[in-house]
């Protein structure tokens, strides 16, 4: 049975004022670097920080006085664990959360902090999912699946009721994939409201389970992403059949391309996005031709990304872009030499953020000395400008691109 666009009204009206209407608005900056009009959904504002909350707030309010009174069960490591925990704490409902035993401490105690129990069990996710199961006969607890159930695929498709509410114009919606209960929401309720309108799924090519079940094929898996949110290895029995009718196309992301998106955000619109989040705005800036002059809407999913990933994601970034450049020159070890790269260097207006020297641990000449510097620029062209200044006192700089 498919998920209608009449229950997916229903849970609009039973998760109204439990949730944030979250905005959803033009982008001037990234519609002209892209090329496309682009229009962002910031479900990273919800309490959580998380689109999580609608599905399960929508599951939680369709259970009945025994159900309720009995509590509820989750596995999550993340945003799935927090939504359920939190709103099943305003609705007075015994909520326990089963994570595998290496979630970071502040997953845990966020979720914690929203009132549930939480049980650490297991090295990975389907550990912990096993064992949850196992829970459900143990207590007689209601199992709340993150994105295989009919309520929670109801209550994510009202992202759409709003985008097309706000933005009626739009042609199409980028939405990213785990199991598919984000993506199953959102398209089949587009197609509702708005025929024609394109919905198209993004994964990240580590983690490819919906892109290749669509096509029949077997996936290889990555180790690790930086789109963990969407790091799932099994899609959904109830939303496979849904994204085969109602989603377009599937796209592919690199992680590269999901790290751009990210300190793109962040720059441009002053908004942080986990790796998930970001993986929208990453298919429009690898597949630009296919999106040109087109008004695009794309999901922000989350915003729950540690803080030291996102640091050095920045830094990665400022990297890429050539506003942090690393330079080494071999340099005659005498007095005054340094002083004169550093002196081109500040009339270059590059700011020295660290500086190092080697001398024993090379195969240069005796009494040459070979320094590396890190350099904050403005860009790749000014980091041409400082190698050609170097050039023109005689100093020979090599630039290291990783």
């Amino acid at each position: 049975m498919s998920v209608s666009i009449d229950q997916v009204r229903q849970a609009a009206q039973a998760i109204s004022g439990g949730v944030i209407e979250t905005p959803c608005l033009h982008s001037r900056t990234l519609s002209q670097i892209t090329g496309a009009q682009i229009f962002l959904k910031f479900e990273n504002l919800q309490f959580t920080a998380s689109f999580k909350e609608r599905g399960a707030l929508n599951k939680l309010r369709s259970l009945d006085e025994g159900q309720r009174r009995a509590g509820v069960i989750a596995a999550s490591a993340g945003n799935h664990a927090q939504g359920v925990a939190y709103h099943a704490q305003r609705l007075g409902i015994a909520a326990v959360i089963v994570m595998p035993r290496h979630t970071p401490g502040v997953k845990i105690e966020h979720t914690r902090a929203c009132g549930a129990e939480v049980i650490l069990h297991g090295e990975l996710f389907d550990d912990a999912k096993l064992h949850a199961l196992d829970l459900v006969k143990q207590r007689g607890l209601t199992w709340i699946h993150p994105y295989d159930d009919e309520a929670i695929i109801a209550g994510q498709g009202t992202i759409a009721l709003e985008m097309l509410q706000a933005q009626p114009a739009l042609d199409v919606l980028i939405v990213p994939i785990g199991g598919g209960g984000l993506i199953s929401g959102i398209a089949l309720a587009a197609a509702a409201l708005k025929p024609g309108i394109e919905t198209i799924g993004v994964q990240t090519a580590r983690f490819p389970s919906m892109y290749c079940a669509v096509r029949g094929e077997t996936p290889s898996y990555g180790v690790t992403t930086i789109a963990d949110g969407i790091a799932v290895k099994a899609p959904g029995t109830l939303t496979l059949p849904i994204i085969k009718e109602h989603v377009r196309d599937i796209v592919l992301v690199d992680e590269g391309d999901i790290e751009q998106a990210i300190v793109m955000l962040l720059e441009v619109e002053k908004t942080v996005a986990e790796g998930a989040g970001a993986a929208p705005l990453a298919a429009v800036l690898r597949h630009r031709d296919r999106f040109l002059g087109k008004r695009v809407g794309l999901v922000l999913s989350g915003g729950n990304i540690d803080p030291l990933m996102l640091a050095g994601i920045i830094e990665r970034g400022m990297v890429r872009t050539g506003r942090l450049t690393r330079l080494t020159v071999e340099l005659r070890d005498l007095p005054s030499t340094l002083a004169q790269v550093t002196s081109c260097l500040a009339e270059m207006n590059a700011n020295i953020q660290a500086i190092s020297h080697q001398r024993a641990f090379t195969n240069l000449p005796v009494q040459t000395v070979e320094v590396e510097f890190v350099l904050e620029t403005r860009g790749h062209d000014h980091v041409r400008q400082v190698i050609d200044a170097l050039a023109r006192i005689g100093v020979a700089a090599k630039l290291h691109l990783d």
